[in-house]
């Protein structure tokens, strides 16, 4: 199978699937990094109730999720009435639309790993600070946020190469309108359903690679720094010596 040349309207939807995961990603970080933070916090009772509604697309169908946002986003509802009040177009079937659908799918995605790096930081540090005088909030983002970059880093990989994949919400959210909602992988399943394998062949190649390299960054953030790169305590030589 060979793949096809690079047409206008295979870059349309490339581009448009990666503008959809970039602009996802770094909502999904600025809500994510503060609410993992407040879902780490032991006097919250709300807290396991969020957590649980934050981890509902991990097990629940793309196309429910969808749905139910299509509910939440179309012209019958508040936020679609609003949204055509204030702008002038539908948020469904548009691609700021796709952009909630994909927040909302892909916020576990985003917030897990970030509360996994919150909770390993080491306590010593968050001691020292509160000693030395600093707030809730300065301990939070000046002490906690830079130790967890690569919680962070994590979850902003996997959200982006999680939006990239999509196909269950954004047929339901978005259809398949060429330059506005056709992404990546609603082109894939039209041309495998048109049989234009080498076309199909050239989004799946691409959405691999994206994934693949996505898959390396994080694996590269689990391995542990050698030791020969760690700084030496104790050891330290002097002048003179």
């Amino acid at each position: 199978m060979t793949l096809a040349p690079i047409t206008p309207e295979l870059w349309t939807s490339l581009w448009l699937t990666v503008r959809l995961a970039g602009i996802s990603t770094l909502i999904l970080l600025a809500v994510g990094v503060p609410l993992a933070g407040w879902l780490n916090r032991p006097a919250s009772r709300l807290a396991p109730l969020v957590e649980a509604l934050v981890s509902l697309p991990i097990v629940l169908p793309p196309t429910v999720i969808g749905f139910y946002v299509l509910l939440l986003v179309g012209s019958h509802s508040p936020v679609g009435r609003g949204w055509m009040a204030v702008f002038g177009t539908s948020l469904a079937f548009s691609f700021p639309g796709l952009v909630v659908g994909s927040v909302i799918y892909s916020l576990p995605y985003a917030v897990q790993p970030i509360q996994s790096a919150l909770r390993d930081i080491d306590s010593s540090l968050i001691e020292a600070a509160c000693a030395l005088g600093a707030g809730a909030r300065q301990v939070f983002w000046r002490i906690m946020v830079p130790a967890a970059r690569n919680g962070i880093v994590t979850g902003a990989a996997l959200s982006f190469a999680h939006t990239m994949g999509e196909f269950g919400v954004v047929l339901m959210l978005g259809g398949n309108i060429p330059g506005v909602t056709r992404v990546a992988s609603i082109a894939l399943y039209d041309e495998t359903q048109t049989l234009n394998y080498g076309v199909a062949h050239s989004y799946a190649l691409v959405l691999l690679l994206c994934s693949f390299a996505m898959l390396l960054l994080i694996g590269r953030l689990r391995q542990p720094m050698p030791t020969w790169s760690r700084p030496r305590q104790g050891n330290t030589p002097t002048a003179g010596r």
